[in-house]
């Protein structure tokens, strides 16, 4: 089992490519086969399965083969991992973008009083 870091790692990893990050915008609107999601793309059907295995591995998509047809859908709980991480990064900077705004402001100007 991977620790939560590399987890993310492979998250971000895997949503580093744009032909990835488009499978995973196709798949939030509900499952597709393979067929389906390499349609649209200017590749083989041989490197979007290549995608979609890094997006697998990362845990981002699960898929299931019925016969002949391999359907895939998507793991939000693995992508709200990664937005929970950005999040808590963004509240971060903002906390400290808001403190270095009080202290650009001074103490003479209405917005760094504190009375």
């Amino acid at each position: 089992m991977l620790n939560h870091e590399e987890s993310l790692d492979l998250v971000f990893r895997a949503l580093g490519d744009r032909t990835r990050r488009a499978l995973v915008e196709r798949l939030v609107r509900g499952p597709a086969s393979v067929s389906e999601l390499a349609e649209p793309l200017t590749m083989s059907l041989a490197a979007v399965v290549q995608h979609l295995q890094v997006l697998e591995t990362a845990g981002i998509v699960r898929s299931e083969k019925v016969g002949r047809v391999r359907t895939c859908r998507i793991e939000p709980a693995v992508l709200r991992a990664g937005e929970q991480w950005l999040g808590r990064q963004r509240t971060t900077w903002e906390s400290r973008l808001d403190r270095l705004g009080d202290f650009l402001a001074g103490p003479d100007t209405p917005e760094g009083s504190t009375s």
